[in-house]
């Protein structure tokens, strides 16, 4: 399989995306994202172009570094090569937040102004609040009938996260459940490529399960399959090491987050515990300060040079911490300042919100209806 925009020069991007009538530059090359991705059996082919994209969010808080280099950036790209669809997941952020239903309900907002700060454009990625969809729950119901107890608790992905949140045997039903309803999430907009984490493949075969069943049990390709693509940069630590970057772990830097906040962030960062004085060679491996340069730095030739420089010994660790504070402020000032413009207009963002939605329902209704029309359920016309 072609690999994915690759070696295509029409695809460089350097545009100015009006939203609401403020224009904002973007500058954004679609051809690095090539570099993102890890195989090319999970790549889009040429032949995929303008092929069914759904991704999202759970609107359990704001959005940080790790959602930017995991996702955001190359949604950014996908947008202008394929049909892209943005969830904003709040009814499966109630799977283990129904404690808090304040909380997902604010974080809708605040994730669609993330959405837009770093690019996304609702003119061309239709954003979507997954509560005002109601036929992604009727999809959920029916093929809760495809699918197993026990196939839910062999998925890998719900094993992890269900032992991460120690929930035991006192695991919320809606959790244990929640990969039927992201089938019907990325079946509801007959989706075929599924932008995921390398941990969330399990998720888009489970699926491709409910899929091929529900395809059989009607003698007919009512639904398509989808394919996982998945990035080649996988989770951006936290900023003290931990494998996994959260705001509730207080090791994250949120993409609102001001040149003095990114600055006390990269300073408590992890090097090289034995690197005690600049004389000392150092290891670049497991260093977190590198790993981000190598995530954010756009100059290759540079970080190699620098990465050469430690191993040998002699450049100290303020010197890289100095040089990366610099590429996330440069990154984050525009996503900041195009956030908070953004937020002054909430007339704006219920209008995305409202256009996204009535696109929405328009085509998860439509795919309910062929479902239940292809497994014979009862009907009545309601409209007389």
């Amino acid at each position: 399989m072609a690999r994915f925009l690759s070696a295509a020069p029409s695809y460089h991007l350097d545009l100015g995306r009006c939203f609401g009538g403020l224009v904002y530059p973007i500058t954004f090359h679609p051809t690095e994202a090539a570099a993102l991705y890890e195989r090319a059996s999970t790549m889009p082919s040429e032949t995929d172009l303008r092929s069914v994209i759904l991704t999202g969010d759970r609107t359990t808080g704001p959005l940080h570094l790790g959602h930017y280099v995991g996702s955001l950036r190359n949604r950014v790209a996908l947008q202008y090569q394929h049909k892209q669809y943005l969830l904003l997941a709040d009814t499966q952020a109630l799977t283990d937040n129904a404690h808090d239903p304040e909380k997902v309900r604010r974080n809708v907002m605040e994730v669609t102004l993330h959405y837009l700060g770093v690019g996304i454009d609702p003119t061309i990625s239709t954003i979507c609040v997954q509560s005002a969809l109601p036929a992604l729950a009727e999809l959920t119901m029916l093929y809760l009938n495809f699918v197993t107890v026990a196939r839910l608790e062999r998925n890998p992905t719900i094993k992890d996260e269900i032992q991460a949140r120690g929930f035991g045997r006192d695991i919320p039903a809606g959790f244990l459940c929640y990969p039927v309803g992201q089938a019907a999430d990325i079946t509801g907009f007959k989706a075929t490529i599924v932008p995921v984490g390398e941990d969330q493949a399990p998720l888009i075969e489970q699926t491709n399960e409910i899929v091929r069943r529900l395809n059989r049990q009607t003698s007919k390709s009512v639904l398509p399959e989808a394919r996982a693509l998945i990035p080649a940069i996988g989770r951006l630590p936290g900023v003290d090491g931990k494998a996994k970057m959260s705001k509730s772990q207080g090791n994250a830097i949120l993409l609102s987050a001001s040149d003095e906040e990114i600055k006390e962030a990269v300073n408590q960062m992890y090097t090289d515990p034995d690197h005690l004085r600049i004389s000392d060679p150092g290891r670049v491996e497991g260093n977190v300060v590198f790993t981000y340069l190598d995530a954010f730095d756009e100059d290759r030739e540079a970080i190699a040079e620098l990465k050469a420089h430690y191993r040998r010994g002699g450049l100290g660790d303020m010197v890289l911490k100095r040089r990366l504070i610099s590429v996330l402020q440069t990154l984050l000032a525009p996503i900041r300042e195009r956030r908070l413009t953004l937020a002054q207009d909430r007339d704006y963002l219920m209008d995305v919100l409202q256009t996204g939605a009535r696109i929405g329902r328009e085509i998860t209704e439509a795919t309910k209806e062929e479902v239940m029309d292809a497994l014979g359920t009862f009907r009545l016309d309601l409209r007389s």
